[in-house]
């Protein structure tokens, strides 16, 4: 009975019953004995689901010039009905004046290689190399954002516990969802986005994740707090989510710490947290003011591992109505729900105290009045750096 419930909403778009907290397997219960696993070049496989999901593939950019962009392949099936494959960019430039560039489009004629590694649709494509240490990014579908990247792994990839996944369901044999997310949190960037204006050299820094909602997104999540911190030594990363009412209003979080060549740590113990909110008149959402990540595990050899970045988020420049702008295939697979009102926080913070914001749907934006510092310590040797941090803080639902 359950599951037909489950299937009902998932269908309808409603609210999901309330199953409790059991009806949710956390990756958590994974990293309690792994804590995490290393990619394999399978591990990036297309799932491709054939029943209501979102895939995503992007990556995170940051150019040594500043320029802060991203580049997003976003594979969308409503209920086995319809799939839809859509293709952003988005670029703040480090002037601080000119306009956000923000292309958005829906890609014909989809499809994969026969491993399922690389994507392919008109006038885009996304492959992964052959020996499966980088990713060339290409996308002619708009003339205002024409894509050429290549994102090259520097640290080894992960994901939390042994396959990345949290299972939603009350039978664990038979889970009706999922959620996973799989990391390059360490990567070089170069090549070029070519404007209206001209070309916008990305050489840099950048960030890859694979995720998979396996199901309707706002089924498995109401909020979502999400860090990308990259310093000349350092990475940190965080993608912590809660659910909704329906299954406890549970907290999973992933994550972990790197080094050029190596992973430090890696796992489920973190944490992210508001330090100061202030109300949003527009939606009633907690708008965060100031944060604080802290991330904690072992390395390979059992030396304890903790670290923290915390600090204000300054004063916000702008927000968008994410139901407003986005994708008609986003509000399809959203659209409908009593208490559903997404909105998306973001925030970039680099080492100086400038600001560039970069988003994947629809933020609030900020500008940081402090420089971020991670806090590190190895088993008792601390270790401060300043770097760049991309933020995010997401609200769907109650």
């Amino acid at each position: 009975m359950n599951w037909l419930k489950q299937q009902v909403a998932n269908v309808a778009g409603t609210a999901e019953p309330i199953y409790g907290p059991s009806a949710l397997r956390s990756v958590a219960q994974q990293a309690e004995t792994t804590p995490y696993t290393e990619l394999k070049k399978e591990d990036l496989r297309w799932v491709a689901m054939e029943s209501t999901c979102v895939e995503t593939q992007v990556f995170y950019l940051m150019a040594d010039s500043g320029h802060i962009g991203l580049a997003q392949v976003i594979y969308s099936n409503v209920a086995g009905l319809r799939t839809t494959c859509q293709f952003n960019t988005k670029i703040f430039y480090p002037d601080g004046k000119t306009p956000n560039l923000w292309s958005s489009d829906t890609l014909e004629n989809h499809g994969f290689d026969d491993e399922q590694l690389c994507f392919y649709a008109d006038g885009c494509a996304v492959d992964l190399s052959e020996d499966g240490t980088y990713y060339s990014i290409k996308s002619a579908t708009n003339e205002s954002s024409i894509v050429n990247l290549k994102v090259t792994r520097k640290t080894p990839g992960f994901q939390v516990g042994k396959d990345g996944k949290s299972y939603f369901g009350t039978d664990p044999n038979k889970p009706w969802g999922s959620m996973r997310h799989a990391f390059w949190p360490r990567c070089d960037a170069e090549g070029t986005i070519i404007t209206k204006a001209g070309p916008i050299d990305f050489k840099g820094r950048a960030m890859f994740i694979h995720a998979l909602q396996g199901m309707k997104p706002h089924h498995a999540a109401a909020k979502w707090n999400f860090a990308d911190f990259q310093s000349p030594t350092y990475t940190a990363v965080m993608m912590e989510y809660t659910t909704p009412p329906s299954y406890g209003s549970s907290v999973v979080n992933v994550g972990g710490l790197m080094r050029d060549g190596e992973i430090i740590c890696a796992g489920s113990t973190n944490s992210a947290s508001y330090l100061e909110i202030s109300d949003d008149p527009d939606n009633e959402w907690p708008e965060p003011a100031a944060i604080k990540f802290e991330w904690s595990g072992k390395t390979k050899d059992g030396k304890a591992v903790t670290a923290e970045l915390a600090g204000s988020l300054g004063v916000r420049l702008d927000k968008v109505d994410v139901m407003a702008e986005v994708p008609g295939f986003v509000k399809a697979i959203i659209g409908g729900v009593a208490g559903t009102k997404p909105y998306i926080y973001q925030v970039f913070l680099p080492h100086s105290s400038n600001l560039y914001v970069i988003f994947v749907n629809m933020p609030l934006q900020y500008c940081p009045q402090q420089r971020l510092k991670l806090l590190l310590n190895i088993d008792g040797e601390v270790k401060t750096e300043e770097g760049i941090l991309f933020s995010e803080a997401t609200f769907i639902s109650e």
